[in-house]
């Protein structure tokens, strides 16, 4: 990793300096440590070569989920959990004759406590599946797709929406379709909610859920130059093209990854091809398509420690820098871990290396997890001590335990999942400063109720140990249970009542904004009726959302 050290006046003399430098970087070198954690196929039938697009999600339990296309008791795919000291339990071995097969996509984790994946290929017409896995390995297919208008062979897993159903994407399934985007209820009734053309993309990947309410992904084809897109899609299916990547030798081609958002909005993404070389790059855009910059584009002939063509997404760590994996390049041209800042200053942080003396897993090609233990969590997709099926592995930057809210929005009175480590004996959970009611379910899981007067804001939680925090804003959405009265003049008072409603900064009255009001509580706003005003709907909307009135407000003469 490169380090530049700014010169300061000389106070010390040469050999203290030297000895603080030392100190200096072996404090740096113990903040960095990478370690393999368990060879995949070291057991008979286990999972093998877990997918580039291959989603891991931390459970309730603190284990880490996700499947494989390959391996297993059938040699079909599997579902599994590790723990982040290694040990590993399969939790369903998929079955090519009589169930879905080929589980390209990792799981998420539901707000039941259950994961959520897809097959590529199985179920009842050969086109993949939907399915659910419980943490004891109970597996439902929730859906088969007919190859028809629902199209198929999905590779991604769900992304988990605000509505708490699952938002994903298929493939298609021959010359002229390219793909679809689905929502799917927990229990497994589909719809399709978007058809890509051509020109919003071809072969859609992984949805994110944004932090606006929507989703943003990308194609790996389609757009103006057939190199894939960045795109935006509501909750009802709308799709917005933010970029169309152009290629060699200034953009990238071939996005396949899954998105990462920074906490002030900024996407970020690979591509696994394009730049100078046509071997990827690093890239972020606004999430209105605004500010589209490459920030890296990876040349391992400037530096043979540049990793080259990254097949994953990258994790937003905790301390807002982007980690990634390339799936070859580095010393030994079989790949990398990196990190990127938001300014683009990008850094390898460990070549992997297949060698004698080393013998490491090589093709590292799945995104990055950062566990709420701090450490971030991969695998490789062949190599290993003693087999070629891949080798799971953590790598630790020196960042600290924290808190992850499983949905980062709800209105008050709701249940907010939290999961964590060291939650035995918590003595306090407070939504931006607001105490709230909680109960521990283990070391490793609580849930919070959204307190009545909370606000949009971090969350924290006081353990025995220390006090841990989340990185995710949780947005408190605002509602509206009452006006009264329901009708006035111009420059009548009104009072407001609902939840959520700390922080107001915008109030409507038939979509004529309010020019003097005032929040009193969090459960109430004095406005008054502006000038203009029409007859509708009053509209309150804050730093979680917008809250519309049920009873419409009358303007009177």
């Amino acid at each position: 990793m490169k380090r530049s050290l700014r010169a300061g006046r000389r106070i010390f003399r040469q050999s203290s300096a030297a000895f603080s430098v030392l100190l200096l970087l072996s404090s740096v070198l113990a903040a960095q440590t990478f370690k393999p954690l368990h060879n995949l196929g070291s057991i008979a039938n286990e999972p093998l070569n877990p997918s580039p697009i291959g989603l891991f999600s931390q459970g309730r339990d603190g284990a880490i989920y996700s499947t494989t296309p390959f391996g297993g008791l059938h040699k079909s795919g599997a579902a599994f959990n590790i723990t982040t000291s290694g040990t590993l339990t399969t939790l369903f071995d998929f079955n090519p004759y009589s169930a879905p097969t080929s589980p390209l996509s990792g799981m998420t984790l539901g707000l039941d406590g259950n994961f959520y994946g897809t097959t590529s290929g199985g179920g009842t017409h050969i086109g993949g599946t939907v399915f659910r896995v419980t943490p004891a390995g109970v597996q439902t297919t929730l859906w088969n797709f007919t190859t028809g208008a629902d199209q198929g062979n999905p590779a991604s897993a769900p992304a988990l929406g605000p509505d708490g159903n699952f938002y994903g994407t298929t493939d298609g399934i021959y010359a002229g379709t390219y793909g679809t985007a689905y929502k799917i209820t927990p229990a497994g009734v589909l719809k399709t909610i978007h058809v890509f053309k051509f020109t919003d993309g071809a072969v859609p990947y992984a949805l994110i859920l944004g932090l606006d309410g929507n989703f943003y992904g990308v194609t790996r084809l389609g757009g103006a130059k057939n190199m894939g897109v960045v795109f935006r899609m509501t909750k009802a299916g709308a799709v917005k093209v933010l970029h169309s990547f152009t290629g060699f030798p200034d953009d990238g081609n071939l996005p396949i990854g899954t998105l990462a958002q920074g906490n002030d909005g900024t996407l970020y993404g690979t591509t696994y091809s394009g730049g100078t070389r046509n071997w990827g790059t690093v890239f972020k855009i606004s999430p209105t398509g605004t500010g589209y910059k490459v920030l890296h584009i990876f040349d391992r002939t400037l530096d043979i420690n540049d990793g080259i063509q990254p097949l994953a997404g990258m994790a937003l760590g905790t301390d807002g820098n982007l980690y990634g994996t390339t799936s070859i390049g580095g010393k030994q041209n079989v790949g990398t871990l990196f990190k990127v800042t938001p300014a683009g200053v990008k850094s390898t942080l460990y070549s992997f290396c297949p060698v004698s003396g080393c013998k490491d897993g090589f093709l590292p090609q799945t995104a990055l997890m950062q566990h709420t233990n701090g450490k971030l969590y991969g695998a490789t997709e062949s190599g290993g001590t003693s087999v070629n099926g891949g080798e799971f592995f953590s790598l630790d930057v020196g960042l600290g335990p924290f808190i992850n809210i499983v949905l980062l929005s709800g209105k008050a009175g709701s249940t907010a999942q939290i999961l964590g480590q060291g939650f035995t004996g918590t003595t306090s959970v407070k939504f931006n400063g607001v105490a709230a009611t909680f109960t521990v379910v283990s070391d490793t899981y609580l849930t919070a109720k959204v307190p009545t007067t909370a606000s949009t804001g971090i969350v924290t939680v006081v353990t025995p140990a220390k006090t841990l925090t989340s990185y995710r804003t949780f947005k408190v959405t605002p509602a509206i249970t009452a006006i009264s009265p329901l009708s006035g003049k111009v420059n009548a008072m009104v009072t407001i009542t609902g939840s959520g409603l700390s922080g107001a900064s915008k109030i409507t009255f038939g979509g004529v904004a309010a020019t003097a009001f005032k929040v009193d509580s969090g459960t109430q706003i004095t406005a008054a009726v502006p000038a203009g005003a029409k007859t509708g709907k009053v509209v309150v909307t804050t730093a979680g959302g917008a809250a519309t009135s049920a009873a419409t407000f009358t303007v009177t003469p």
